[in-house]
């Protein structure tokens, strides 16, 4: 028997020790069953869960139980995307391992979880600081390197001295490292690549053929890859030869007055051998971040080299210049100058007094290059022979005498570039690489994999302490048995969670990255996740999915079928963080309102997409639902079951119920399968309860014949729709209401939308223009009929009070509205 009050923290550990006992969410391949494979992006294992963390679950887990509900095989798996510099810092502030305090974490957080109700396949579970996890990712990476999908090559990054490791652009703040504040430099360092350039096209082609994911994320991967057709084309430099620069506005070659190359290029560093000043002015430049996005915000600078290029139609001489905006890892590390119709070139050439000309005129815009430049394409001006041509025609005619004479050709560009994958770092995946003196870079044989990570490590923070480990470095070739080095760089932590979702489907194979069971769960059918992740993580993984599928372990070609990105949890409109003391922290919450309270309240402030401000007055507001929910059942069960049996017949208020209860049901389907929009399924599931509330006239409880029947169905309906966001409750009510003793086997009710058919129709009556009441009514009512009705209408009676109507407007069959 159910107890009279709502007590969460029993009810729910009661309702979790069944599952765990049951197994309930523990699946297999072997199912007639179809499959549906819901995934949230796993968490980092910082100790302590946050409401991000809540949300972001609970979407997910809605989602899954809703689709056991479809009766289809659901698997919801969670690990820990463990490696990362958080934990390194963490290690070196409290000294112990950093292994030490990430398995430590991993446990406070995996209880957290458990606590939350949350329908995980626990068996499945792995972190991917394990080796068991992470020997894989160095199998497939030696694959690669046979392939020649990886490469090692010096590129410019952003250097922290003290820490003596590179730094990702978001870990710059205004110069400086962002953890011991060091003047960051811009340093020349041999890394690995990863080839993601060769799938560019592939990967910027399917973006159109992706109706899970949302637009605003394929927008963004769709300019990260940065697909631009133009000409690449030579500009001779006398003493040095040509110099090719690509360019996606061939159309204003003749307005070309200086071209610009990078601090980096051989011409600059040349020139600093000679010119003090520039040599200075290059090592500033190797001072400041080398991403496109700094260098687009950051004052234009630039020196003169004393060189000159000629102009490849006209033969003119145009002066060559070193720029702080120029990228060598972009392109050629040059490009051709055309300040009238570009914004930085014009800011550029305005500072350091270099012609401006205008080679383009469009119609209806005005072009004063005096004042800044025209961008739009147009019709060819101060062109010589191309005068009059259109930007189009130009291009072909300029592709068509570059590709005769051989001084140019036509070129697709890419802004995406191959990914650094090499970190110097500790905490990370030891790169599976030997380096040997006669042999070179060789890969590490497959039968000596893993490359083990020594845990037992404490991390000062000058630098990875591996290289100063002698039985990890020192080794022998592979090759040729002399001795040898092994790499000390570490793999970025993206590369660890841009395969875990495969992984999880055979968690348990210890003898290949994948087995079948990958094919039988891929792709994934729900992910869920932040936004923030919509370019690096979430390319990186359609990257990885198709190296497995060229390796003949997969056969899909996308990981995510679809894709929902969540809002952020606001306090007081701001988002929450530590710096700023507006953290909430979930445990006391569960502790005082119980985890179904916190996840309903999750679920019913906004849609998933939004964000979401933290109210405990909707925490409260949540909690009283739940209660009055509880009473509802805890009162029923109290009635003779004698009074569920089904009448004959059903009067108008219990055919109203029932017809309440099948729409309900329909639109709660389709706000959890289709729309996601769980905030207007829990307003309908709440105006269904409380018709039934009504209906139920708890106060006497005095059902009518028929009543307990009609009030059974509604409750059994409330409970399944409720199921996904407030299990632990619902596995209670299920069981009280006799429907069965494990509401995870459940099924959604199918319903017969023949019986919406109803001989009424909803008439809105208004009092001058605001809704005052409603009338259920035939579709055929008259005029005289509707407008009777709506003036005896109680709450219109009230609305009027005695004042004289000066009329009464009437639309049949939709409203009526009495002016007074």
């Amino acid at each position: 028997m159910m107890k009279q009050q709502y007590s969460p923290e029993e009810i729910e550990l009661g309702a979790q020790s069944y599952w765990q006992t049951a197994g309930s969410y523990t699946v297999t391949e072997q199912s007639d069953q179809p499959k549906f494979y819901c995934l949230s992006m796993f968490p980092y294992p910082s100790g302590k869960l946050h409401m991000g963390h809540v949300r972001n679950y609970t979407i997910g887990d809605v989602i899954a139980r809703f689709q056991r509900l479809q009766g289809k095989n659901v698997l919801q798996p969670m690990g820990w995307d463990a490696f990362g510099m958080p934990a390194e810092n963490a290690a070196i502030e409290n000294r112990v391992p950093p292994a030490q305090w990430t398995y430590a974490n991993i446990d406070q957080m995996r209880s957290q979880l458990q606590r939350l109700g949350l329908a995980y396949d626990w068996s499945r579970e792995f972190a991917t600081c394990e080796p068991g996890y992470y020997r894989w990712e160095q199998w497939l990476f030696t694959r690669l390197f046979e392939r020649q999908l990886v490469y090692q090559k010096t590129a410019p990054v952003n250097w922290c001295p003290v820490d003596q490791t590179v730094l990702a652009n978001e870990q710059v703040e205004d110069g400086c490292c962002w953890r011991c504040g060091t003047v960051v430099e811009r340093k020349e360092i041999s890394q690995w690549f990863m080839r993601i350039t060769d799938y560019a096209e592939e990967l910027l082609d399917a973006l159109s053929d992706m109706p899970g994911w949302p637009d605003a994320v394929k927008t963004m991967q769709s300019n990260w890859i940065g697909r631009s057709e133009g000409l690449e084309i030579n500009f001779e430099i006398p003493g040095y030869g040509n110099q090719p620069v690509f360019t996606t506005r061939p159309d204003t070659l003749m307005g070309v007055t200086y071209l610009a190359v990078a601090p980096q290029h051989p011409l600059a560093v040349r020139a600093a051998e000679e010119n003090p000043e520039i040599a200075e002015f290059l090592e500033a430049c190797n001072k400041v971040q080398a991403s496109e996005e700094a260098l687009e915000t950051m004052e234009k600078l630039g020196m003169r080299l004393g060189v000159d290029a000629v102009h490849p139609v006209t033969r003119e001489q145009v002066p060559v210049l070193v720029a702080n905006f120029v990228l060598m890892s972009y392109g050629t590390g040059a490009v051709m100058a055309v300040p009238g119709h570009d914004h930085r070139d014009w800011e550029f050439a305005d500072k350091y007094n270099l012609p401006i000309r205008q080679v383009i005129d469009a119609p209806g815009i005005e072009c004063d290059i005096e004042k800044g430049a025209m961008v739009a394409a147009g019709t060819l001006v101060n062109s010589g022979e191309y005068d009059g041509m259109t930007s189009a025609q130009a291009f072909e005619a300029l592709a068509q005498r570059f590709e005769e004479d051989g001084t140019g050709r036509r070129q697709v560009n890419y802004r995406l570039r191959d990914w650094g994958v090499s970190r110097q770092r500790y905490w990370g995946t030891p790169i599976p690489i030997i380096h040997c003196d006669d042999c070179g870079a060789r890969p590490v044989p497959a039968a000596d994999l893993p490359v083990v990570l020594p845990e037992d490590v404490i991390v000062d923070g000058g630098g990875s302490p591996l290289g100063n480990i002698s039985e990890f470095v020192n080794v022998d070739c592979p090759d040729c048995g002399k001795a040898a080095r092994r790499d000390t760089d570490t793999f970025d932590t993206f590369v660890e969670s841009s395969w875990y979702f495969a992984r999880f489907a055979c968690a348990d194979q210890q003898d290949a990255m994948l087995d079948e069971r990958a094919a039988y769960w891929l792709p994934v059918d729900q992910y869920i996740g932040g936004i923030e992740h919509a370019i690096l993580h979430l390319l990186y993984a359609r990257f990885f999915t198709r190296l497995l599928r060229d390796e003949g372990m997969i056969d899909c070609d996308e990981p995510f079928t679809r894709l929902l990105t969540q809002g952020m949890v606001l306090k007081d409109g701001a988002k929450m963080s530590k710096s700023k003391g507006n953290t909430v922290d979930p445990q006391p919450m569960i502790d005082k309102y119980g985890a179904d309270t916190l996840r309903l309240f999750m679920m019913s402030d906004a849609p998933p997409e939004q964000s979401l401000d933290w109210s405990e007055a909707g925490v409260e507001g949540a909690h009283r639902f739940m209660k009055r929910q509880w009473r509802m059942i805890y009162l029923h069960q109290e009635a003779t079951t004698e009074s569920w049996q089904e009448p004959a017949a059903l009067n108008d208020a219990q055919q109203a119920l029932m017809q309440a209860m099948y729409r309900t049901l329909l639109k709660v389907r389709d706000d959890y399968d289709r729309r996601h929009t769980f905030n207007t399924a829990v307003a309908a599931i709440r105006e269904l309860s409380n018709a039934a509330w009504k209906l139920m006239n708890a106060d006497e409880l005095n059902y009518a014949d028929g009543d307990g029947y009609v009030i059974q169905q509604a409750l059994e309906a409330l409970v399944i729709m409720l199921a996904p966001i407030t299990p632990h409750a619902c596995h209670t009510w299920w069981q009280t209401l006799g429907a069965g003793d494990d509401i995870t086997t459940a099924l959604w009710p199918e319903v017969d939308e023949s019986l919406l058919v109803t001989n009424t129709v909803a008439i809105v009556v208004q009092v001058n223009g605001k809704l005052r009441g409603r009338l259920q009514l035939p579709p055929e009512a008259s005029r005289e009929v509707l407008e009777n009705a709506a003036l005896c209408e109680e709450n219109v009676v009230r609305f009027i009070a005695g004042k004289p109507v000066k009329r009464v407007i009437v639309v049949p069959g939709k409203l009526v509205n009495i002016v007074i």
